[in-house]
Formats: structure tokens, sequence, C-alpha cells
């Protein structure tokens, strides 16, 4: 067994800690040596500098998912605070606080979650329609992801939906794509 005998502890007693290295002939600092640059499959990828369409459905889906969750449950926190009545106990008034704030926290984090997917796909999918990057595939993305987000409301509500998402998503003018 590969044991070190270390200094007295905290409770003062002298105790041998376990090493399970110690008595390994391998080079443990090298053993995992990782690249310092990125690796990628084919050479073109490597001249693009920008993300590759799954890295932004999982990025754009992820943020919104998570920001729509923790708006959406700082709005739950305060539908359930201001739903409790003055007879109730501390239990009941944390499990209304916690059922809120879990309720509409999953609902906004899906809808917001939903958008940013929309967003990533329509954004990737105009990259590879126009094969160039720049700042008229995230307008277009954004105006269609509002668009087709509030599609079955009307005409006129999709039109309104589509400049939110725009003023919300598409405007990352000059920003570096990786």
């Amino acid at each position: 067994m590969a044991y070190h005998t270390g200094d007295n502890n905290d409770d003062g007693q002298n105790r041998r800690l376990y090493n399970p290295y110690q008595n390994l002939q391998v080079p443990i600092k090298t053993l995992y040596k990782l690249p310092s640059s990125p690796e990628f499959l084919f050479h073109e990828e490597s001249l693009a500098q920008r993300r590759s369409w799954g890295e932004n459905l999982t990025f754009y889906t992820g943020i919104g998912y998570l920001s729509g969750s923790v708006v959406g449950a700082g709005k739950g926190f305060i539908e359930g605070v201001k739903a409790s009545e003055p007879g109730d106990t501390l239990k009941l008034r944390i499990n209304r606080i916690l059922n809120g704030s879990g309720h509409t926290g999953r609902k906004f984090g899906n809808r917001v979650g939903v958008i940013g997917l929309m967003y990533a796909g329509l954004e990737s999918g105009m990259v590879a329609i126009r094969d160039t990057d720049d700042v008229i595939n995230s307008v277009v993305a954004g105006l269609g992801t509002g668009a087709f987000y509030r599609a079955a409301a009307g005409l006129r509500s999709a039109a309104v939906a589509g400049l939110l998402v725009e003023l919300l998503l598409g405007l990352e003018l000059p920003r570096n794509r990786r």
C-alpha cells in the first residue's frame, strides 16, 4: 500500500495519508498531456473563425434555457411570496415559493430555449446558404426567429416579435465569432 506519513492533523494524531500514485512507475504529470491549440478533423474547419453549427446550437439553446429559467424562477419567487396568506405556516410559504419558482422557471426556460434553438438554426442556415459570416446573417436570423415564434398569433404579432428578437439576439455587430 502506498502511504505517506504526514504531519499532525487537526485532531493532533499522526496519521498516514493514502497516495494511490506513489508506487506507480508512470509519469503522472505528463500522462494527460493535452494539446494547447484546437484540433480539427478537416483543414477547412481550422480556417473558419467561428463556432460550428453544433456549438452554436448548444450555446444559444443552453444560454436561452439558463437565462429564461433564472428570470422565470425570480418571477415565480415573487408570485409565491405574494400568494402567501397571513395564516400560512413557514413550511407552507416555502412550499408556495418553491412551487412557483420551479413552475414559472421551467416554463420561461423552455420558451427562451426554443427561441435560442430557432435562432441558432436560422443563423447557421444563413451561413451555409450565403457562404459568408457577417451581420446580415444575425439580422435575418433574429427577424426570422421572432416571426416564426409568434407566427400562430398573426402577422402583426409575428412582425413585432421579429423586431424584438432582432433587438435582443441579432445585434452582435462588432464581436469576434470565436
